[in-house]
């Protein structure tokens, strides 16, 4: 998943600036894990299971999971690789759907637990996403990628890897928080007492930036997963370069609603207006 924090502080495509985090929701500071990231993961891997569930956060269920599926036109029986999956919960959403699936993550503790929780129809390998090694001479109708991307480090060998995994009319579906919207610790919401409205205020966007994550249980520790925020220009260059043509883009929104109250309409109108998360869906171009 994650990869090592670069030190260059440059706003330049493919550069990285560090960014430190802040006392807050965390509560402490710190520098960035010296450990691997999947070693990270592995240690966290008990933490995100108990948030996510074995079926899904409500917002995968309500909103990710449907619409990624949507997006991959799909047909019972398609090869589907399930790009960074986790403990599987994305892998037996789609099996589950008559889908063949194979899921890939670099986490040992996570493929562990997706192999103990799921169908033994569906493969699981350990394998590192950015590996040009990863999964040798396998192909699939589609790939998919749901909140993952932003924890990896390095774009371009993902890409590569996916188009070499793609079929010809193959589909690769990625989903992301939404890189203009949703930059942890630089975007915020904001009340407009004057006008009566809820606005979303940026403080960064075009610089791409590794955002250190303090994550369970690491509260009392050095160790950190990474967020990795990128302009969509950065993901657009990726995706080209690796011979993959976008051919949809969703932005979808919070399905949530706010208690009744006096911000309550003005809240629910920002909800809507400003989304959660992006889609992309890409295929290999004809050239």
């Amino acid at each position: 998943m994650n990869r090592k924090v670069k030190t260059k502080k440059t706003g330049q495509p493919g550069k990285f600036k560090k960014t430190a985090p802040r006392t807050g929701r965390t509560g402490r500071t710190g520098k960035p894990a010296s450990k691997k990231p999947s070693a990270v993961w592995d240690q966290a891997a008990q933490w995100y299971d108990t948030l996510v569930g074995l079926k899904g956060s409500e917002y995968q269920t309500a909103v990710i999971f449907p619409g990624a599926l949507q997006l991959m036109r799909l047909k019972k029986g398609d090869r589907v690789l399930d790009l960074a999956c986790g403990q599987g919960v994305y892998s037996r959403y789609l099996s589950q759907r008559k889908m063949k699936v194979t899921g890939l993550d670099t986490s040992e503790e996570m493929i562990r637990f997706a192999q103990s929780r799921s169908d033994p129809t569906i493969h699981f390998e350990h394998a590192d996403a950015q590996d040009p090694q990863a999964l040798p001479d396998k192909t699939f109708d589609a790939v998919v990628c749901l909140l993952a991307l932003q924890n990896i480090e390095s774009l371009l060998p993902v890409m590569r890897n996916v188009k070499r995994w793609l079929k010809p009319g193959g589909r690769f579906v990625m989903v992301t928080t939404h890189p203009c919207f949703r930059i942890p610790r630089q975007t915020h919401w904001g009340w407009d007492e004057q006008k009566k409205i809820q606005y979303r205020r940026v403080d960064l966007y075009g610089s791409e930036s590794a955002i250190p994550i303090l994550t369970p249980p690491f509260v009392d520790s050095q160790s950190f997963t990474v967020t990795y925020h990128r302009p969509l220009q950065s993901y657009f260059q990726a995706l080209t370069e690796a011979g993959l043509c976008v051919d949809g883009l969703e932005e979808w929104a919070s399905h949530k609603t706010s208690e009744p109250g006096q911000r309550s309409k003005a809240e629910n109108r920002a909800r809507q207006e400003i989304p959660l998360f992006m889609a992309l869906r890409a295929v290999p171009s004809s050239d």
